[in-house]
């Protein structure tokens, strides 16, 4: 008689076999999804580095395009101050948007550095238009007392533009590669940037000359390191006239001008060294009737041995009726020994026509 059914061997063979099948399946599926989740990670996080690259991109082209408006404002020629300081406060506004908007960028955990940089260089910008729209009426003033080191400040500002441009090449730009090339991310620009046009703008004097601050291209002449040519330096005055009338100098009796609303001096002088000048200054001071006025125009160049005629407008009404006195200089040159006949100064009265 033969024994009652049940499970014989192979059917407990069969299940573990399909045990172990399953528990592989599992384990495939939870690899995959492992898998799945790390890659989708990974391509969120090298979205976000593109993203941060991008954003930046947009901000510093917004930012380098403000500051070649900026530039291009103080170098406007027949512009008043008032309408170059109101332009420069346009841009410094621009530029303070553009700061906020850095700080509201997403930037992910390998892109904090090179953030804190960016914010860095925005906001050096930001300042130094502030500043330099502070100082630009005091540089197109015609006092050279009020005009030079008003000069002199613009150009320390631009410092600041430099630096600028070394923080985000050398901390933003690079780290922000650095953060891609950790990651192996390739394919992507890292926006180049140039916010100080040229060097030029360090330089006090060549400032003066851009902006067309005449009363202020003295600024910083005496610091230059530029050796002084061999040879003697200077002028000499020779004459000063208004309209018809030609000044005299060392007479009791006051010189009559005629008043009007564009007295100009004629000034007559000559290069009497062995070397041209460059940025050669001609004053006109008068003192006696009430404020003090001083005016000043620039000759670009001198020739040794050559006479040279500058006009000087007064450019405000002359004080009328009452004696003054008429200063009347060119200014010191680098490498001038002798100064004794820059000067003359004439006793004056301004009368009505």
């Amino acid at each position: 008689m033969s024994a009652g059914g049940g499970a014989g061997p192979s059917d407990a063979q069969q299940l573990r076999v399909r045990r172990l099948v399953a528990l592989g399946a599992g384990a495939v599926v939870i690899i995959a999804l492992v898998l799945g989740v790390k890659g989708c990670l990974d391509g969120r996080k090298e979205q976000q580095l593109k993203d941060y690259n991008r954003d930046v991109a947009g901000l510093v082209q917004e930012s380098d395009a403000n500051t070649d408006e900026f530039f291009a404002a103080l170098t406007a020629r027949g512009t008043s101050s008032t309408d170059v300081q109101s332009q420069i406060n346009q841009f410094r506004l621009k530029a303070k948007s553009q700061s906020r908007r850095a700080q509201n960028t997403d930037s992910p955990g390998e892109m904090k550095a090179p953030q804190r940089h960016l914010l860095l260089t925005l906001g050096l910008i930001e300042e130094a238009m502030g500043r330099v729209a502070e100082k630009i009426p005091s540089a197109l003033s015609t006092d050279s007392a009020t005009a030079e080191p008003a000069v002199l400040s613009i150009a320390g500002e631009m410092r600041a533009f430099l630096a600028a441009d070394v923080v985000y090449r050398r901390r933003t730009a690079a780290l922000i590669q650095q953060a891609l090339d950790d990651k192996d991310i390739s394919g992507q620009t890292i926006q180049a940037s140039t916010f100080l046009p040229n060097d030029g703008w360090l330089d006090a004097p060549t400032v003066a000359r851009r902006v067309h601050a005449d009363a202020g291209r003295g600024a910083g002449s005496e610091a230059s390191s530029t050796p002084v040519a061999p040879g003697t330096h200077g002028h000499g005055l020779l004459s000063v006239s208004v309209g018809d009338t030609t000044l005299e100098a060392g007479t009791s009796a006051a010189n009559r001008i005629a008043a009007s609303s564009n007295v100009a001096f004629s000034v007559k002088f000559a290069n009497q060294g062995e070397n041209p000048e460059a940025d050669v200054r001609v004053a006109v001071t008068i003192t006696g009737g009430g404020k003090t006025i001083t005016v000043q125009q620039t000759v670009d160049q001198t020739t040794a041995g050559a006479e040279a005629t500058v006009m000087v407008p007064l450019k405000q009404a002359p004080p009328i009726g009452v004696g003054v006195k008429v200063k009347v200089e060119v200014r010191k040159v680098r490498g001038e020994a002798n100064v004794a006949n820059n000067v003359s100064e004439f006793p004056a009265i301004f009368t009505r026509e």
